[in-house]
């Protein structure tokens, strides 16, 4: 293993119940544990535990935080009261985006939390856009994060806080709420389209929690989760993932993203450039399903009428469907739900056809 990756407060116990520990945005985190379907299957039915310690929190205080946050990303921010978050991004002056990220209303300000890639640059460049009445700290260093995912994720997390969330809705979240005796943020959030909560916390108190949920729920089923889990469960709901389905180079609108980007808010940074770039494209990310038993990945080729049409940017084997899935850009005559392509897979083209997401229905996101 690579001594110059980070480290989250719960390596120990990855480096003690995970062989395939890897790289992933600079962290040392587990691809799985006991097998990726054993636990992609545990969130489905059960509850899967991950930590998620390597998103960044950056935390947007002052008189004209509001005003700075629409200046920033994309959404509409006015939209959402404390207590309530957002999925929005942020993009450069080109529309390109930087990040996908979720906004988080406080009592006092805002928290951004940021993907993992190149946390630092994000930071710097949302300091070089401030103005008067605004201060931003990053505080990813200060917190760990798990996400506790699944049918079971409810009545497991009311068992160990101190406060009734029988009524927390979908991107709602608790500010100091007592947790085993530890003070944390509580989300109903998640990456996996099934009923889950994120906890925000210090690193001394997410061992103990960690720890507690594993012991105390083994026999209900719930596993710890690494980074393949959680690939195979995001990409089942179609949800993006950034530096693969989205980039530096890829406008919110071309990404199917235009549902977070509000341009009659007001202007913001890049909504020009925005513009012009919805009116003027030619390709559109899609989603498609194999209608052969054959596995996509990033990177081979789309294939209509043996010509080149697009790539796949996500594709694996559903675990819930046992079928291949992905996602990828393709030009836009060749978009529309229904739509027969071919993936060249091992030099051989295996037919798929585009569909709308998500491929897999059944979650418990709404319970």
């Amino acid at each position: 293993m690579n001594d110059q990756m980070k480290k989250t407060a719960l390596f120990d116990y990855h480096n003690s119940n995970s062989k395939n520990i890897i790289s992933f945005s600079g962290y040392a985190l587990p691809v799985f544990y006991k097998s990726i379907l054993d636990e992609h299957h545990a969130v489905r039915k059960n509850a899967g535990l991950f930590d998620v310690s390597h998103m960044g929190q950056i935390i947007v205080s002052g008189a004209s935080a509001e005003k700075f946050i629409q200046t920033v990303t994309t959404n509409d921010v006015s939209k959402i009261r404390p207590g309530q978050a957002q999925y929005s991004a942020i993009c450069n002056n080109d529309g390109c985006i930087i990040d996908d990220i979720i906004v988080y209303k406080l009592r006092n300000g805002f928290m951004l939390v940021v993907n993992a890639s190149s946390i630092e640059k994000k930071y710097d460049w949302l300091k070089s856009k401030l103005f008067d009445g605004v201060s931003i700290e990053n505080k990813s260093s200060d917190f760990s994060m798990i996400a506790l995912q699944g049918p079971k994720s409810k009545r497991i997390v009311q068992s160990i806080i101190n406060i009734e969330i029988t009524e927390l809705k979908f991107y709602s979240f608790i500010e100091n709420t007592n947790c085993l005796g530890h003070d944390i943020l509580l989300s109903r959030t998640g990456y996996t389209g099934e009923l889950g909560f994120e906890i925000y916390c210090k690193h001394d108190a997410v061992k103990t929690i960690w720890n507690y949920i594993l012991e105390n729920f083994e026999k209900d089923g719930v596993l710890a989760a690494g980074l393949g889990a959680r690939d195979t469960l995001r990409l089942e709901m179609g949800y993006l993932l950034y530096g693969n389905d989205i980039n530096i180079d890829i406008h919110p609108f071309k990404a199917g993203l235009g549902w977070i980007t509000s341009l009659e808010k007001g202007d913001f940074i890049g909504r020009k450039e925005i513009i012009l770039k919805r009116d003027e494209e030619k390709s559109k990310l899609v989603y498609f399903e194999m209608l052969e038993k054959s596995i996509p990945r990033p990177g081979f080729d789309i294939i209509v009428n043996e010509k080149v049409v697009g790539h796949v940017t996500s594709g694996t084997i559903s675990p819930s469907l046992n079928k291949g899935i992905g996602i990828a850009y393709v030009d836009k005559l060749h978009s529309n739900k229904g739509t027969e392509l071919s993936v060249k897979i091992r030099n051989k083209l295996k037919s798929a056809v585009v569909v709308k997401a998500p491929f897999y229905s059944n979650g418990t996101l709404s319970n």
